[in-house]
Protein backbone atom coordinates (compact mmCIF):
# COMPACT_ATOMS: atom_id res chain seq x y z
CA UNK A 1 0.00 0.00 0.00
CA UNK A 2 2.67 2.34 0.65
CA UNK A 3 4.10 1.54 -2.94
CA UNK A 4 0.86 2.15 -4.32
CA UNK A 5 0.75 6.06 -2.21
CA UNK A 6 4.29 6.72 -3.44
CA UNK A 7 3.16 5.99 -7.28
CA UNK A 8 0.07 7.86 -6.76
CA UNK A 9 1.70 10.89 -5.11
CA UNK A 10 4.09 11.33 -8.49
CA UNK A 11 0.93 10.80 -10.58
CA UNK A 12 -0.74 13.98 -8.33
CA UNK A 13 1.93 16.00 -9.13
CA UNK A 14 2.08 15.14 -12.89
CA UNK A 15 -1.55 16.18 -13.35
CA UNK A 16 -1.28 19.02 -11.34
CA UNK A 17 1.12 20.10 -14.21
CA UNK A 18 -1.52 18.97 -17.18
CA UNK A 19 -4.00 19.56 -15.89
CA UNK A 20 -6.03 22.93 -14.28
CA UNK A 21 -7.49 22.53 -11.08
CA UNK A 22 -10.64 22.71 -12.39
CA UNK A 23 -10.20 19.82 -14.83
CA UNK A 24 -11.02 17.10 -12.56
CA UNK A 25 -12.78 14.57 -14.77
CA UNK A 26 -9.26 14.35 -16.63
CA UNK A 27 -7.38 14.43 -13.67
CA UNK A 28 -9.31 11.36 -12.23
CA UNK A 29 -8.70 9.55 -15.86
CA UNK A 30 -5.33 10.26 -15.87
CA UNK A 31 -5.12 8.63 -12.25
CA UNK A 32 -7.32 5.69 -12.45
CA UNK A 33 -4.77 4.75 -15.57
CA UNK A 34 -1.61 5.30 -14.01
CA UNK A 35 -3.14 3.28 -10.70
CA UNK A 36 -4.01 0.69 -13.61
CA UNK A 37 -0.41 0.74 -15.37
CA UNK A 38 1.39 0.87 -11.25
CA UNK A 39 -0.91 -2.32 -10.17
CA UNK A 40 -0.22 -4.28 -13.55
CA UNK A 41 3.86 -4.08 -13.03
CA UNK A 42 3.52 -5.00 -9.51
CA UNK A 43 1.38 -7.96 -10.81
CA UNK A 44 3.83 -8.88 -12.96
CA UNK A 45 6.67 -9.15 -11.01
CA UNK A 46 4.62 -11.51 -7.98
CA UNK A 47 3.95 -13.73 -11.01
CA UNK A 48 7.38 -13.83 -11.74
CA UNK A 49 8.68 -14.41 -8.06
CA UNK A 50 6.12 -16.87 -7.50
CA UNK A 51 6.71 -19.12 -10.65
CA UNK A 52 10.63 -19.06 -9.38
CA UNK A 53 10.02 -20.11 -6.16
CA UNK A 54 7.21 -22.19 -6.78
CA UNK A 55 4.29 -20.54 -4.65
CA UNK A 56 1.90 -23.31 -4.15
CA UNK A 57 -1.87 -21.83 -5.59
CA UNK A 58 -3.23 -20.36 -2.30
CA UNK A 59 -0.02 -18.18 -1.35
CA UNK A 60 0.19 -16.52 -4.99
CA UNK A 61 -3.46 -15.85 -4.91
CA UNK A 62 -3.25 -14.71 -1.29
CA UNK A 63 -0.31 -12.69 -2.78
CA UNK A 64 -2.48 -11.30 -5.92
CA UNK A 65 -5.88 -10.48 -3.74
CA UNK A 66 -3.58 -8.48 -1.18
CA UNK A 67 -1.82 -6.75 -4.74
CA UNK A 68 -5.49 -6.09 -5.65
CA UNK A 69 -7.07 -4.65 -2.70
CA UNK A 70 -4.02 -2.33 -1.38
CA UNK A 71 -4.19 -0.60 -5.05
CA UNK A 72 -8.11 -0.39 -4.82
CA UNK A 73 -7.60 1.27 -1.47
CA UNK A 74 -4.69 3.99 -3.19
CA UNK A 75 -7.34 4.38 -6.28
CA UNK A 76 -10.42 5.41 -4.05
CA UNK A 77 -8.59 8.20 -1.83
CA UNK A 78 -6.56 9.57 -4.33
CA UNK A 79 -9.87 9.86 -6.69
CA UNK A 80 -11.66 10.90 -4.12
CA UNK A 81 -8.70 13.65 -3.32
CA UNK A 82 -9.07 14.57 -7.07
CA UNK A 83 -12.90 14.46 -7.31
CA UNK A 84 -14.67 13.18 -3.85
CA UNK A 85 -17.26 11.16 -4.63
CA UNK A 86 -21.06 11.49 -4.39
CA UNK A 87 -23.94 8.12 -3.70
CA UNK A 88 -23.94 7.09 -7.17
CA UNK A 89 -19.85 7.47 -8.81
CA UNK A 90 -18.91 5.64 -5.39
CA UNK A 91 -21.43 2.83 -5.61
CA UNK A 92 -20.59 1.83 -9.55
CA UNK A 93 -16.89 2.49 -8.70
CA UNK A 94 -17.03 -0.15 -5.63
CA UNK A 95 -19.14 -2.55 -7.94
CA UNK A 96 -16.13 -2.21 -10.44
CA UNK A 97 -13.63 -2.92 -7.89
CA UNK A 98 -15.22 -5.85 -6.22
CA UNK A 99 -15.72 -7.69 -9.33
CA UNK A 100 -12.22 -8.06 -10.28
CA UNK A 101 -11.00 -9.00 -6.98
CA UNK A 102 -13.62 -11.72 -6.65
CA UNK A 103 -12.71 -13.17 -10.23
CA UNK A 104 -9.32 -13.61 -9.23
CA UNK A 105 -10.37 -16.49 -6.96
CA UNK A 106 -11.22 -17.84 -10.27
CA UNK A 107 -8.34 -16.89 -12.45
CA UNK A 108 -5.95 -18.81 -9.91
CA UNK A 109 -8.15 -21.19 -7.98
CA UNK A 110 -7.05 -23.72 -5.68
CA UNK A 111 -10.21 -25.91 -7.16
CA UNK A 112 -9.80 -27.94 -10.37
CA UNK A 113 -12.26 -25.14 -11.92
CA UNK A 114 -11.51 -24.54 -15.26
CA UNK A 115 -12.46 -20.84 -17.41
CA UNK A 116 -14.98 -21.46 -20.06
CA UNK A 117 -15.28 -19.31 -23.08
CA UNK A 118 -18.54 -17.91 -23.21
CA UNK A 119 -21.21 -18.87 -27.03
CA UNK A 120 -21.73 -15.96 -29.53
CA UNK A 121 -25.06 -15.96 -29.96
CA UNK A 122 -24.82 -16.54 -33.94
CA UNK A 123 -23.58 -20.18 -32.75
CA UNK A 124 -26.28 -20.64 -30.34
CA UNK A 125 -29.46 -19.55 -32.76
CA UNK A 126 -27.87 -21.41 -35.69
CA UNK A 127 -28.02 -24.93 -33.50
CA UNK A 128 -31.04 -24.16 -31.82
CA UNK A 129 -32.58 -23.41 -35.24
CA UNK A 130 -31.09 -26.71 -36.93
CA UNK A 131 -32.69 -29.04 -34.25
CA UNK A 132 -36.07 -27.12 -34.06
CA UNK A 133 -35.92 -27.63 -38.22
CA UNK A 134 -34.94 -31.55 -37.74
CA UNK A 135 -37.65 -31.92 -35.38
CA UNK A 136 -40.07 -30.15 -37.53
CA UNK A 137 -39.11 -32.16 -40.54
CA UNK A 138 -39.78 -35.29 -38.85
CA UNK A 139 -43.51 -34.42 -38.07
CA UNK A 140 -45.97 -36.53 -39.33
CA UNK A 141 -47.43 -33.72 -41.52
CA UNK A 142 -47.80 -33.10 -45.23
CA UNK A 143 -45.14 -31.07 -46.91
CA UNK A 144 -46.99 -28.27 -46.84
CA UNK A 145 -47.40 -28.25 -43.53
CA UNK A 146 -43.95 -28.75 -42.74
CA UNK A 147 -43.00 -25.20 -45.09
CA UNK A 148 -45.64 -23.87 -42.99
CA UNK A 149 -44.60 -24.53 -39.63
CA UNK A 150 -40.97 -23.43 -40.96
CA UNK A 151 -41.82 -20.00 -41.92
CA UNK A 152 -43.62 -19.21 -38.92
CA UNK A 153 -40.80 -20.20 -36.91
CA UNK A 154 -38.71 -18.19 -39.50
CA UNK A 155 -40.65 -15.32 -38.38
CA UNK A 156 -40.14 -15.78 -34.59
CA UNK A 157 -36.52 -15.39 -35.33
CA UNK A 158 -36.77 -12.92 -37.73
CA UNK A 159 -38.01 -11.07 -34.03
CA UNK A 160 -35.10 -12.43 -32.33
CA UNK A 161 -32.52 -10.70 -35.21
CA UNK A 162 -33.78 -7.46 -34.58
CA UNK A 163 -30.43 -7.19 -32.20
CA UNK A 164 -27.55 -9.61 -31.69
CA UNK A 165 -28.10 -10.48 -27.71
CA UNK A 166 -24.48 -10.32 -25.81
CA UNK A 167 -24.06 -13.68 -24.13
CA UNK A 168 -21.27 -12.88 -22.57
CA UNK A 169 -21.34 -12.70 -18.46
CA UNK A 170 -18.92 -11.53 -16.26
CA UNK A 171 -17.64 -15.04 -15.40
CA UNK A 172 -17.67 -18.79 -17.33
CA UNK A 173 -16.03 -21.73 -15.92
CA UNK A 174 -16.92 -25.33 -15.78
CA UNK A 175 -16.88 -27.40 -12.40
CA UNK A 176 -17.41 -31.29 -12.31
CA UNK A 177 -18.42 -31.26 -16.19
CA UNK A 178 -21.07 -28.65 -15.55
CA UNK A 179 -20.78 -25.21 -17.12
CA UNK A 180 -21.58 -21.82 -14.93
CA UNK A 181 -22.42 -18.43 -16.06
CA UNK A 182 -22.02 -16.10 -13.59
CA UNK A 183 -23.10 -12.52 -13.07
CA UNK A 184 -21.91 -10.05 -10.44
CA UNK A 185 -23.63 -7.32 -9.00
CA UNK A 186 -22.61 -5.54 -5.98
CA UNK A 187 -26.02 -4.57 -4.98
CA UNK A 188 -29.45 -4.23 -6.58
CA UNK A 189 -30.77 -0.41 -6.93
CA UNK A 190 -34.21 0.55 -7.71
CA UNK A 191 -34.01 0.95 -11.40
CA UNK A 192 -32.51 -2.62 -12.27
CA UNK A 193 -35.59 -3.73 -14.93
CA UNK A 194 -33.58 -3.47 -17.97
CA UNK A 195 -30.73 -5.20 -16.25
CA UNK A 196 -32.96 -8.02 -14.63
CA UNK A 197 -35.15 -8.37 -18.01
CA UNK A 198 -31.39 -9.02 -20.10
CA UNK A 199 -30.37 -11.78 -17.20
CA UNK A 200 -33.75 -13.25 -18.03
CA UNK A 201 -33.54 -13.42 -21.54
CA UNK A 202 -30.02 -14.48 -21.17
CA UNK A 203 -30.37 -17.70 -18.84
CA UNK A 204 -33.13 -18.96 -20.88
CA UNK A 205 -31.15 -18.99 -24.01
CA UNK A 206 -28.37 -20.54 -21.77
CA UNK A 207 -30.89 -22.58 -21.08
CA UNK A 208 -32.26 -23.67 -24.32
CA UNK A 209 -28.68 -24.29 -25.66
CA UNK A 210 -27.76 -26.61 -22.40
CA UNK A 211 -30.17 -27.63 -20.36
CA UNK A 212 -27.46 -28.35 -17.30
CA UNK A 213 -26.12 -25.50 -17.55
CA UNK A 214 -26.06 -23.33 -14.93
CA UNK A 215 -26.42 -19.65 -14.35
CA UNK A 216 -25.40 -17.91 -10.85
CA UNK A 217 -26.14 -14.34 -9.62
CA UNK A 218 -23.65 -13.30 -7.09
CA UNK A 219 -24.32 -9.90 -5.06
CA UNK A 220 -22.04 -8.41 -2.63
CA UNK A 221 -24.36 -7.06 -0.46
CA UNK A 222 -27.03 -8.58 1.87
CA UNK A 223 -30.44 -7.66 -0.44
CA UNK A 224 -33.57 -6.99 1.62
CA UNK A 225 -36.78 -9.05 0.96
CA UNK A 226 -38.29 -6.24 -0.92
CA UNK A 227 -35.91 -6.16 -3.44
CA UNK A 228 -38.10 -6.78 -6.30
CA UNK A 229 -35.64 -7.37 -8.84
CA UNK A 230 -33.45 -9.82 -6.93
CA UNK A 231 -36.51 -11.97 -5.72
CA UNK A 232 -37.69 -12.33 -9.46
CA UNK A 233 -34.27 -13.53 -10.40
CA UNK A 234 -34.14 -15.72 -7.50
CA UNK A 235 -37.84 -17.13 -8.44
CA UNK A 236 -37.33 -17.12 -11.96
CA UNK A 237 -36.26 -20.91 -11.58
CA UNK A 238 -33.35 -20.52 -14.26
CA UNK A 239 -31.42 -17.93 -11.86
CA UNK A 240 -29.59 -19.44 -9.04
CA UNK A 241 -29.83 -15.65 -6.85
CA UNK A 242 -27.52 -15.24 -3.72
CA UNK A 243 -26.33 -12.32 -1.73
CA UNK A 244 -23.81 -11.82 1.09
CA UNK A 245 -22.25 -14.41 2.76
CA UNK A 246 -24.37 -16.29 0.63
CA UNK A 247 -22.10 -15.35 -2.21
CA UNK A 248 -19.00 -16.18 -0.50
CA UNK A 249 -19.32 -19.34 0.21
CA UNK A 250 -20.05 -19.75 -3.29
CA UNK A 251 -17.07 -18.53 -4.19
CA UNK A 252 -15.50 -20.91 -1.53
CA UNK A 253 -17.41 -23.82 -3.03
CA UNK A 254 -16.44 -23.56 -6.36
CA UNK A 255 -12.72 -21.43 -6.58
CA UNK A 256 -11.49 -23.90 -3.83
CA UNK A 257 -10.34 -20.63 -1.56
CA UNK A 258 -11.91 -19.38 1.52
CA UNK A 259 -12.35 -15.62 0.39
CA UNK A 260 -14.56 -14.90 3.10
CA UNK A 261 -12.16 -15.47 6.04
CA UNK A 262 -9.01 -14.21 3.90
CA UNK A 263 -11.23 -10.73 3.55
CA UNK A 264 -11.81 -10.93 7.54
CA UNK A 265 -8.10 -11.00 8.31
CA UNK A 266 -7.00 -8.57 5.97
CA UNK A 267 -9.81 -6.27 4.05
CA UNK A 268 -11.16 -3.11 6.22
CA UNK A 269 -11.54 0.12 4.22
CA UNK A 270 -12.01 2.17 6.92
CA UNK A 271 -9.20 1.96 8.75
CA UNK A 272 -7.02 1.40 5.76
CA UNK A 273 -8.40 4.29 3.73
CA UNK A 274 -6.70 7.53 4.39
CA UNK A 275 -8.40 9.39 7.36
CA UNK A 276 -9.97 12.20 4.55
CA UNK A 277 -11.40 9.70 2.73
CA UNK A 278 -12.60 7.59 5.32
CA UNK A 279 -14.22 10.25 6.94
CA UNK A 280 -15.96 11.65 3.67
CA UNK A 281 -17.20 7.96 2.93
CA UNK A 282 -19.08 7.86 6.58
CA UNK A 283 -20.23 11.74 6.81
CA UNK A 284 -21.79 10.85 2.95
CA UNK A 285 -23.37 7.63 4.27
CA UNK A 286 -21.93 5.68 2.00
CA UNK A 287 -20.17 2.49 4.23
CA UNK A 288 -22.05 0.08 3.18
CA UNK A 289 -20.44 0.05 0.22
CA UNK A 290 -17.18 -0.84 1.54
CA UNK A 291 -18.76 -3.68 4.00
CA UNK A 292 -17.40 -6.26 1.83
Amino acid sequence: MAYFRERAAETMSETRRRFGESQFKDRASHINKASTEAYRQVVEGVRAKSAAESWDSEEQLSALLMLNYANAVVMVETRNEVWPYDYMTFSRRIGELWQPFCKLCFEYPVSTVQPVIPPLFKDVKLALANEVEAYISELPISAAQHIELKAYYDKVWALVNSGEINLALDLHFQFDSTQFAVDFKSAFGSNEKGNTNRLLLVASIYRAFDKDSRCLLWVRAEEDQNNAYFRTLQRSGIWEAFCGDETYDQISHYSGFNLREWMRSNVDWLTDLDTSTAKHIVDSGLGRYVEW
